[in-house]
């Protein structure tokens, strides 16, 4: 397969006229500023609604309802058993089985199993910062960077320890947590388990 260049991948233009308002935070569009402000408040409200199943939180029904589908099975990996809402998703994991890696950076070589990584890699080479924080005005190159930080504005915190139900913003804080506060307290218990 050719390694794709920047070119070739570049993200495709927006062509549906009927729907001129872009979310900044994760590239959705919509019809009516009214739409896109009611969609904007799902980044930055208190998330409300839980799945039933595993209790990931959400900011609405419908962001709920797509979730589910992973519960499904619908689109199951057949090497690991993990489910995805989406084929494209399924897809995409499946290079991690596969090691396939079908786009090359033009400029340092570096390849990727993924479009949405390749895009936002390419981003370090051209400096581009498209994601924009709509508080403070703060620009990243990558949208889930963007809604991390945008935690900061809400006070969202939605990793939480399982051992002491302590709540933290980022998963990184967390892994930390973790590892300096229950470290020693996790093999403690595996031993105890184990003797019982």
């Amino acid at each position: 397969m050719e390694a794709a260049t920047a070119n070739d991948m570049s993200e495709p233009p927006h062509n549906d006229k009927s729907k001129p308002h872009k979310c900044t935070v994760c590239d959705k569009w919509f019809t009516t500023k009214g739409q896109l402000s009611l969609h904007m408040r799902m980044h930055i409200e208190p998330k409300s609604y839980s799945c039933p199943q595993c209790e990931k939180c959400y900011n609405s029904y419908i962001c709920l309802r797509q979730h589910m589908i992973i519960h499904s099975g619908k689109h199951k990996c057949s090497e690991c058993g993990k489910c995805f809402r989406q084929s494209l998703h399924l897809t995409e994991h499946g290079r991690i089985h596969s090691g396939e890696k079908p786009f090359e950076c033009s400029v340092c070589g570096k390849r990727f199993s993924r479009a949405s990584d390749f895009t936002r890699h390419r981003r370090i080479h051209s400096g581009e910062k498209p994601y924009k924080c709509q508080l403070c005005h703060k620009a990243f190159s990558a949208s889930r960077t963007l809604t991390a930080h945008m935690r900061i504005h809400t006070g969202d915190k939605p990793y939480e320890c399982s051992l002491c139900n302590k709540r933290y913003r980022f998963s990184s804080d967390l892994r930390r947590h973790k590892r300096n506060y229950h470290g020693n307290r996790r093999q403690l218990l595996s031993v105890l388990w184990e003797t019982v």
